[in-house]
């Protein structure tokens, strides 16, 4: 069982930054770095086995249309592995997840909960590809490909992802069975299973209790399971930036059963927090 960190914005607004905006997490790469780092720290400190880096939202065209130059964009791009990998040797046998986010998280409108973008497939195909060339070159542990909510986005990424030269693990977001898009969430786990190198295959953000069924498809694929979903609050995108409805019910306790079921990757993702991840890996550890 390697336990993944949680989710990265409600950590960094339990620090008191604001991180609202088309850049999200993102804009943090330029203007808070440590705050960053003190976050993959904390979550180390928790028990997290994986640091997952701070790239979910960044791309150079985001970056660009905030007015930043494609060189400096480049480099933050490359900032978000190298924050990581450094927190990370200050603890060893930790990891670094460079995490590769799905199109909808650039639009910054929701659309990663709704995938079909109206895009074709070049256009995610030169949006994805110089993003994971730039992040490969610093070397992370694994590659995070992660909240993909469409076998459309997820053919183009599959295609790219086979000239990478690192571990991978590729997870969807989901409601139930389906992928956000509505497709049927086995189809799209087999095919995320086609990647070489690819190490698990899941789901995250997305409700607790969606994660058992994700768990038995995934692992039909002859992969093992990742699975890391949200507190079972649902984020409802408006123009004024959208908010989290309902409560939470995420249960660490329940992360056990889920690796007896098959998952490898454990993890939490939205408004979970380094509480959660704690009671994770103490569970583990008493599991042994």
């Amino acid at each position: 069982m390697t336990i993944l960190d949680g989710g990265l914005s409600n950590a960094l607004e339990a620090r008191g930054q604001d991180v609202s905006g088309a850049l999200w997490t993102a804009r943090l790469l330029d203007e808070s770095p440590e705050e960053i780092a003190a976050v993959h720290r904390t979550y180390f400190a928790a028990g997290a086995d994986v640091a997952t880096t701070a790239s979910y939202q960044a791309s150079v065209p985001g970056f660009v249309a905030a007015g930043m130059t494609e060189t400096y964009a480049t480099e933050l791009l490359r900032r978000s592995v190298r924050i990581a990998r450094e927190v990370a040797a200050e603890a060893p046998g930790r990891l670094v997840a460079a995490s590769i986010g799905p199109y909808g998280a650039y639009l910054a409108d929701g659309s990663e909960y709704r995938g079909r973008y109206g895009v074709d497939a070049a256009t995610l195909r030169d949006f994805h590809a110089p993003r994971l060339a730039l992040l490969e070159t610093e070397d992370p542990d694994l590659i995070a490909v992660e909240t993909i909510p469409d076998i459309e986005e997820a053919e183009v990424l599959v295609d790219l992802l086979d000239d990478i030269g690192l571990p991978v693990w590729f997870s969807y977001s989901c409601a139930g069975t389906r992928t956000r898009a509505g497709q049927p969430l086995a189809d799209a786990l087999a095919l995320a299973a086609e990647v070489r190198s690819v190490v698990a295959v899941g789901v995250n953000c997305c409700d607790p209790a969606d994660v058992p069924a994700a768990i038995e498809l995934a692992t039909a694929t002859g992969e093992p399971a990742v699975v890391y979903p949200n507190s079972g609050e649902t984020w409802t995108a408006s123009p004024e930036g959208g908010d989290w409805t309902g409560s939470p019910h995420f249960r660490p306790g329940e992360a056990l059963g889920w690796v007896r079921a098959g998952a490898a990757y454990v993890g939490g993702c939205c408004r979970v927090g380094p509480e959660e991840i704690a009671r994770i890996a103490a569970e583990a550890s008493r599991a042994g």
